[in-house]
């Protein structure tokens, strides 16, 4: 057996029954016509298995399980490009980087155990942190993001850091945040760099456990489903649980006091912390509780929401831009002013489909769900 075949087999493809429901509603397929999920199925079942390796399109795959929930025998198409991903990594190959690779590059070097970084500089004195507790704050990329982003797309990513300590703080909680805390390895894992993404995922672990944190809070979703579900796939059990900021205010919204905020928004459900962790009302009934505050969804929504356009930091093309302006436009249809993520890299996605002269412009705000709930807490 192949391994192509082997990795079908693995996801479930032998069940695939070629009707077409992936293709429909895949967000690469509607600007790409060469792109198909039934067709990359198909070339690993009946033709060339093999050939799939070397086929430029492997990498564009979103990984965004819009497939998957449309697929009426559960083939586990996102994983299958994991795992052939895994082997064409081993021949050499891979997609074509964004940003000259610097963030890959930057993973790569964090999965190394003398790796020591200086990420704790946004930390002010207005904030409360400490070094051990029962509640860490998982703060992900966000720092490197200050550096590569904040200049070029004009807002700061490390407020999202500053807005979820902020939240906490008001809900009495002091978290832990670490000093030499590294990526959560979310990217290698799916572009099948999975020994990488085990060394990574195995110095996050020692780090977490010397903290003694019970709960880990992040305002990153990447960072949430890999916290919670790829260490335990890949590294074993552990005791914490894994909540996204979202959650916490939703299950603590008794406790906070609003000021109103006039603002009509629409929300874009993130894949990873939608369709992979099923969290969809809980940012809704968040921010439906500020007063002043109202939602215009956009037609694709929740279980069906599109995509912000690329992962990974990979194959970000003409089709990315295509569709991060299409959700752009569909949430100024829905008569939202603002578009509110509650994924750092659907902000920088969607900002950076506004960038360049021939780029059509899209006359809507951006923000994230924690600068939110944090401008509207009174006091």
């Amino acid at each position: 057996m192949s391994q192509v075949t082997e990795k079908l087999k693995n996801n479930r493809a032998f069940l695939c029954l070629e009707c077409g429901k992936c293709t429909a509603v895949c967000p690469i397929s509607v600007y790409n016509d060469s792109y198909s999920p039934r067709r990359l199925l198909a070339d690993g079942l009946f033709y060339d298995a093999e050939g799939l390796i070397s086929d430029d399109l492997l990498w564009s795959c979103l990984t965004c399980q819009l497939c998957t929930k449309r697929c009426p025998v559960d083939v586990r198409y996102s994983e299958y490009m994991r795992d052939i991903r895994a082997e064409a990594f081993k021949q050499g190959k891979t997609g074509n980087a964004s940003h000259g690779g610097a963030l890959h590059y930057v993973m790569e070097m964090a999965s190394s155990p003398k790796f020591k970084q200086n990420r704790t500089g946004w930390i002010d004195k207005k904030l409360k942190t400490k070094k051990k507790g029962d509640v860490l704050y998982f703060v992900g990329c966000l720092p490197y993001y200050q550096d590569f982003f904040a200049k070029d797309f004009e807002f700061e990513p490390i407020s999202i850091a500053r807005d979820t300590v902020k939240i906490l703080n008001y809900l009495g909680i002091e978290p832990v945040v670490m000093d030499n805390e590294r990526c959560c390895g979310h990217d290698l894992y799916w572009l099948g760099r999975l020994e990488k993404f085990d060394e990574i995922g195995k110095l996050n672990l020692e780090a977490i456990e010397e903290t003694g944190a019970k709960t880990i809070v992040t305002a990153c979703p990447e960072c949430a489903v890999t916290l919670q579900n790829l260490y335990k796939e890949r590294l074993g059990g552990y005791s914490f649980q894994v909540k996204h900021i979202a959650e916490m205010v939703s299950e603590n919204i008794d406790q906070i006091k609003f000021k109103d905020l006039e603002m009509e928004i629409s929300y874009q459900d993130p894949c990873r912390l939608g369709r992979y962790m099923d969290v969809y009302d809980q940012p809704r009934q968040s921010m439906s509780a500020i007063p002043g505050v109202k939602i215009k969804e956009m037609a694709h929504n929740r279980k069906g929401a599109i995509c912000c356009g690329t992962t990974n930091w990979t194959n970000c093309d003409v089709v990315s831009k295509q569709i991060q302006q299409s959700r752009l436009k569909e949430a100024k249809d829905a008569g939202a002013e603002t578009l509110v993520t509650a994924c750092p890299k659907c902000q920088i996605h969607f900002r950076c489909a506004g960038c360049g002269e021939q780029t059509e412009k899209v006359d809507i705000k951006l923000t994230d769900f924690v600068n939110v709930i944090a401008s509207a807490i009174d006091g």
